[in-house]
């Protein structure tokens, strides 16, 4: 598990990036409609589990322990979710089939929601 402090230096180093954190980030007044089983679930199969699931030799790099399987790992997760493919943050996932501008804004009230 990641200590606070971490985190914390964390949104300090991705701030001086230029990148959104998830601090940044605000749940709509009325929470959100997304849950992990209504979109969470398909957006990380769909654009992150290639990488970031299971304990395969084929994570493409993906460090060991970001996986991002079950909605209890997407919440452990979802500031380093949030920092790399979330809003305005488009590191993740590497390549052509980049997820669209409107799904990774609706990733982005997700998580900002707690990742329901």
């Amino acid at each position: 598990m990641i200590s606070r402090v971490h985190l914390a230096g964390l949104a300090m180093w991705l701030a001086g990036c230029g990148l959104e954190t998830l601090d940044e980030a605000s749940c709509p007044p009325a929470g959100t409609p997304l849950s992990y089983s209504s979109f969470g679930q398909a957006f990380l199969n769909t654009h992150c589990q290639s990488c970031h699931g299971g304990l395969g030799p084929d994570r493409q790099g993906a460090p060991a322990g970001y996986d991002f399987g079950t909605a209890e790992s997407a919440r452990a997760w979802k500031e380093r979710i949030y920092a790399r493919s979330a809003a305005g943050n488009t590191t993740m996932p590497p390549g052509p089939d980049d997820p669209p501008e409107d799904e990774r804004q609706r990733l982005a009230e997700w998580l900002a929601c707690g990742a329901p």
